[in-house]
């Protein structure tokens, strides 16, 4: 046994949870390790060579004003820039952006490389030590790691975000290979290390598609989906996009395609039994979609390129685990793929996760004290849940060392809100993915105004610096300048701020209007913020009166031992719920699932000392 190091902050894993954990860290002062098996695998993406979407997209935002690098390192090595859902309102547009593959993780680590209180240490965990703890509830607290090779690095506080790596299983037919992803081994013993801990831990499921030669597609039969000619920014600290944009492609699967995969169910390791997990089941295998949408005649394929200079061409769409033979034979019969040359084959991975409710909303773990997870050890699945996690995860753990209240997102402040919210409520029991639908206040929470909402907790956390917030406040007084003009102009005998909330005013029209007014420019991003501001004015401040009942509820706080087994009132199902989940306020206890408006009413007569009246026998 050797020793390593001492650190306030260790994190496991050099995935975009563990990068985005040790940066925050780092920023707040912490001395921090992150360990990761490869120093170069560091950022790298395990499937889709691509950032944001719909609902991700806003997270990424999100990521960018609080400081991470999410955001900075897809403007650097995206090569497709997408705004997604253009035809609804600009309150779920969604940013999108293909990476160069090999140029995303170099991005990721160049910047990693400017924190100044970080180490970054090659090795693989293979357990977590723990000391009895000074507080009061007989948890035991974290101590220190321990490598394969012997080497111990004592810890005040441990991240784990370890991917897909723990314990990963992955499936190609009858083939089983442990490993985290593709040519990477998997981490085994940290599974038992957790188990030890008395952690309870559970299976999930994700996939990945095959990928194709770029060279051996046939593009005349797909139809051509390029790029927007403006390029938009996730990065308020990114003065533009130079770099060139590329094409991506769309075929479709169809019936020829299917009769192969339904030939070949019993081979197919999601139906023979082999894997027993839970895959998510927003984004299923094409075998699953053949399966439960056995009316549909076809299904969309993305062809997406992995890069200037990458031979490979991702496939997505079609995410599977089905043997080799019968991957080759299905995507012989796509339109475009009838000679493609597959240079890697889909594949499915099963892993461990530490089920949601053993976790704080803090993502501190009820169980161990200074333990936080993040990403999908948590159940989640995406590059962008797992960063937005591993920003929390690295705030609270400097928090928790510095004695302060932890850092925790309200529902209608953030998607990282609602995101964390959902998994510590509803715990997971397939991978959990962002979508806008799950935002109740998705009128509030725009990908375009997430600065504004964001960057001034991230100053007074900390984890803003100066040359962020400087720009931030250049955006605050071009776009107070601008609303001072809004308020007394006149458009066509209309108000300004009335004329720019017709449908189909945008920002040219919006900048032609102000020059009648002033010689004075001003930038599109403040420009484009005050006219959707404008646009949903009267939405969201129908939904301010909703957000003041709901934070009603969110104020009254539920203490932290409080015995449900002795409010014989509750209904045992709502006890026992209510006691698993260990919900931090009233409104949290609300969205748990399987709790009704009563069981809430009655727990609310609790907390505010009144006298229940008997029911009725």
């Amino acid at each position: 046994m050797t020793l390593a190091g001492h650190y306030d902050v260790v994190v496991i894993g050099g995935g975009h949870a563990g990068i985005e954990a040790a940066w925050m860290a780092s920023k707040l002062g912490a001395d921090t390790a992150l360990i990761t098996m490869r120093y170069h695998a560091i950022g790298r993406m395990s499937c889709n060579p691509a950032i944001g979407g719909l609902g991700k997209g806003q997270i990424v935002r999100e990521i960018d004003a609080l400081g991470g690098l999410m955001g900075m390192a897809i403007d650097r090595a995206g090569i497709q820039f997408r705004m997604l859902n253009r035809s609804k309102g600009p309150a779920v547009w969604a940013p999108r952006a293909q990476a160069d593959r090999h140029e995303y993780p170099k991005v990721m680590q160049s910047l990693l490389a400017e924190a100044r209180s970080l180490d970054i240490i090659e090795g693989t965990v293979e357990a977590i030590s723990t000391k009895a703890s000074s507080d009061s509830g007989g948890r035991r607290r974290v101590c220190s790691v321990t490598l394969q090779d012997g080497r111990v690095l004592k810890a005040r506080a441990i991240i784990l975000t370890t991917g897909t790596f723990l314990s990963g299983l992955m499936h190609c037919g009858l083939e089983k290979t442990e490993g985290g992803r593709l040519g990477e081994p998997a981490a085994v013993g940290l599974s038992a290390s957790l188990r030890g801990l008395g952690l309870e831990l559970g299976r999930l499921k994700t996939g990945t598609p095959p990928r194709v030669h770029r060279d051996s597609i046939d593009y005349d039969l797909c139809e051509i989906q390029p790029g927007d000619e403006v390029p938009t920014l996730f990065s308020s600290m990114t003065d533009a996009i130079t770099q060139r944009q590329i094409n991506c492609w769309i075929t479709w699967t169809n019936d020829r395609a299917h009769q192969h995969i339904l030939a070949n169910l019993d081979r197919a390791p999601l139906y023979t039994g082999q894997i027993e997990s839970t895959g998510p089941r927003y984004c299923p295998s094409i075998e699953d979609k053949v399966v439960r949408f056995a009316d549909k005649p076809r299904h969309q394929i993305f062809l997406e390129p992995e890069g200037y200079d990458n031979e490979r061409v991702y496939c997505n769409g079609i995410s599977t685990s089905l043997p080799k033979d019968v991957q080759e034979a299905m995507v012989h019969e796509v339109p475009g793929l009838r000679h493609a040359k597959i240079l890697q084959y889909g594949y499915a991975i099963e892993y461990d996760f530490v089920p949601t409710h053993q976790t704080k909303t803090s993502l501190e773990s009820k169980l161990v004290e200074g333990l936080f997870l993040a990403g999908q050890i948590n159940g989640t699945s995406g590059y962008e849940e797992a960063a937005g996690q591993g920003v929390v995860a690295g705030i609270n753990a400097v928090r928790s060392l510095n004695g302060d209240e932890p850092f925790v997102l309200g529902r209608d402040e953030a998607y990282i809100g609602v995101m964390i919210d959902d998994l510590i409520t509803k715990p997971p029991v397939e991978p959990y993915r962002m979508f806008t639908s799950r935002a109740e206040y998705r009128l509030r929470l725009r990908a375009d105004n997430a600065d504004q909402r964001l960057t001034p907790i991230g100053r007074a956390l900390g984890t803003v610096d100066n040359r962020r917030w400087e720009r931030y406040q250049r955006k605050r007084q071009a776009m107070a300048a601008i609303e001072a003009l809004c308020d007394p102009g006149r458009i066509n005998g209309m108000p300004l701020r009335t004329w720019i909330r017709r449908p189909n005013a945008d920002v040219a029209d919006f900048a032609a209007a102000l020059a009648r007014l002033t010689d004075q420019t001003f930038c599109a991003d403040a420009l484009w913020q005050v006219l959707v501001d404008a646009k949903y004015s009267g939405y969201v401040e129908r939904q301010a009166q909703q957000i003041e009942r709901f934070r009603r509820l969110e104020s009254l706080s539920i203490p932290e031992h409080i015995d449900y087994a002795a409010m014989p009132e509750l209904r045992l199902e709502a006890r026992e719920r209510l006691a698993r989940v260990a919900p931090r306020t009233l409104g949290q206890a609300a969205r748990v699932s399987g709790i009704n408006p009563a069981d809430v009413t009655i727990l609310w007569v609790y907390l505010s000392g009144r006298r229940l009246v008997p029911r009725a026998r």
